[in-house]
């Protein structure tokens, strides 16, 4: 795990970090590296992540932005030490297909969520079907989430979603400022849950669907299910896992 390509995000000091550690360990294209390091916060991660090289190379990340989550603490000593002895969490994207009223598709892949969320003033109008099957005829809200248990903390916890421990094989389906069933929470779902949104009254009531950072503006339907045939490995430092932060979570106060 010796050859390491150094990737920051724009913020001065994750390019000066870049530089100081480059100086130290060298810096291979990420072509050619046995390990990326992605040095940023959680949303330059999630971007490196998006990048087809974490279909094949392990990321390591380093904060050097403002929350880190899903980073390691950032140190110029023992990088090489750290990456060998680091526990490995492998993640399964959402897949996202969404069709606006124009008739146009669009594909994108989620690591944290695929959240729809309304474009105006008013309540946005939703029919929630699992596996083909209708569940809700019509949920009034801001929105709603499909999260993966990697993206249970983010979006999803904010909106009062659950949790979900990495190896618990479900998907948290949540609302967003529920209005109509005022007291719906939300609901786990099988990993294997083909879920769908049809956007009622959707030029009254504009909806965006949103993959992590990939926007579809005025959709009609979207589809969400897990790409089992897609997975990222990420690198944590030992006794700091992704699975050891996601159970902290819980007890956190």
């Amino acid at each position: 795990m010796s050859k390491l390509s150094f990737l920051a995000s724009d913020r001065p000091e994750a390019m000066e970090a870049r530089d100081r550690l480059i100086a130290i360990y060298g810096n291979v294209s990420k072509d050619a590296a046995d390990v990326v390091i992605a040095l940023g916060g959680d949303g330059f991660m999630l971007e490196v992540l998006h990048d087809p090289i974490a279909a094949r190379v392990p990321i390591y990340g380093m904060n050097r932005g403002s929350v880190g989550f899903l980073m390691n603490e950032f140190s110029e000593t023992g990088l090489l030490e750290r990456i060998a002895e680091a526990e490995r969490a492998k993640i399964h994207p959402l897949k996202m297909i969404a069709v606006d009223t124009h008739g146009g598709r669009f594909e994108a892949m989620a690591l944290n969520e695929v959240s729809l969320l309304r474009q105006t003033r008013q309540t946005a109008k939703l029919k929630i079907s699992i596996d083909g099957k209708v569940r809700l005829t019509e949920l009034s809200c801001d929105g709603a989430l499909v999260a993966t248990p990697a993206g249970s903390t983010a979006y999803n916890l904010s909106a009062h979603g659950p949790i979900i421990p990495l190896d618990a094989r479900v998907l948290a389906l949540t609302p967003i400022s529920a209005f109509r069933p005022r007291r719906w929470r939300g609901a786990l779902l099988a990993h294997t849950a083909r879920v769908s949104f049809e956007i009622l009254e959707a030029d009254k009531r504009p909806v965006s669907a949103v993959a992590d950072n990939f926007e579809v503006r005025n959709v009609s339907e979207v589809h969400v299910a897990e790409d089992r045939e897609t997975s990222m490995t990420m690198l944590f430092d030992a006794g700091r896992s992704l699975e050891e932060r996601v159970l902290a979570e819980q007890f956190s106060v």
